[in-house]
């Protein structure tokens, strides 16, 4: 299945062949809770838990879906997760957030990292190491993992609510085929109206009337800096919905600040890369346990 060769991991990139489609988002556990509200501005703010079992506190992985920030569902949570909640070495928290027809960007983001803060204030009843929390996702869900990973703490520690006091950083994160740059727009073909529908545009808007600095917010890569922490990126060489440059841009400049950075990039592989199957998560589930096995070390 992975055809790994030393110079290409020693560069941050794993190549790998696709074998096969797998069960992208086979469901075969029940949440423990179901529909946890982690705010109250809309009746989409809600989570699933997958508490595994365990005598000490877990790590835990938030799961931000994709479906073009329109669509989609928390109830898909990929088999990598929840193998891995089944077999007690994580808990994994599935998120829903804001589609663009309720508000476009910054909700998303905005969701996700209250669903961090919302998770980590709670972290001891559910029993998770608030100090091991990562995030992953495909597609839009990538771009959701990648942008609270790579974004500065959000913590208000003067803030009258508890939540909002509580840090967003994640520990490691781990993005399948999402889009980490909308500059890239400018450069190169991107059909899909969901990039523009992200940012309150209609589809078709030539990208050099859409505003630099709404590009700038949304893209992840603008916000790389040498603390953040490390970072894996699933793609196919072959996703024409999202191109493999947004995540060799960000893998270029992730390394160049010294982050710890990985690309596994997927041979053949189209953007059904974003719902990590079997046959593409075998990097990601090993990438998440060196990173959250033992405490994250502040950097």
């Amino acid at each position: 299945m992975w055809n790994i060769t030393p110079w290409a991991f020693s560069a941050g990139i794993v190549l790998a062949t696709l074998c096969g489609n797998g069960n992208a988002v086979g469901q075969t556990l029940a949440p423990t809770h179901r529909d946890v509200a982690y705010d109250d501005q809309d009746p989409s703010q809600k989570l699933d838990l997958y508490l595994a079992k365990s005598e000490t506190p877990t790590p835990a992985m938030m799961f931000f879906h994709g479906g073009g920030w329109r669509a989609g569902s928390k109830d898909h949570v990929p088999n990598w997760l929840l193998r891995a909640v089944q077999q007690g070495q994580m808990s994994v928290i599935a998120v829903e957030y804001r589609f663009t027809d309720v508000a476009v960007h910054p909700a998303q983001v905005n969701d996700c990292i209250r669903a961090v803060q919302y998770v980590r204030e709670n972290a001891e009843q559910w029993n998770i190491d608030p100090e091991r929390i990562g995030a992953t996702g495909g597609s839009a869900g990538g771009h959701l993992s990648l942008w609270v990973a790579l974004h500065d703490d959000q913590a208000d520690p003067s803030s009258d609510d508890p939540v909002k006091r509580q840090s967003s950083r994640v520990a490691c994160a781990v993005g399948f085929a999402g889009p980490t740059d909308w500059s890239l727009l400018n450069e190169l073909p991107h059909d899909h109206p969901a990039y523009r529908q992200l940012l309150g545009y209609e589809p078709g808007t030539p990208a050099e009337k859409m505003d630099p600095e709404r590009k700038r917010s949304v893209s992840p890569i603008s916000y790389v800096s040498a603390d953040d922490p490390p970072v894996l990126m699933v793609h196919g060489d072959s996703d024409v919905i999202v191109p493999i440059e947004h995540s060799k841009r960000l893998l270029e400049r992730l390394k160049a600040v010294g982050v710890p950075a990985e690309l596994a990039v997927i041979e053949g592989g189209n953007h059904g890369v974003a719902g990590a199957s079997d046959s593409v998560s075998v990097r990601a589930s090993e990438f998440v346990r060196e990173h959250l096995a033992e405490p994250a070390v502040t950097r």
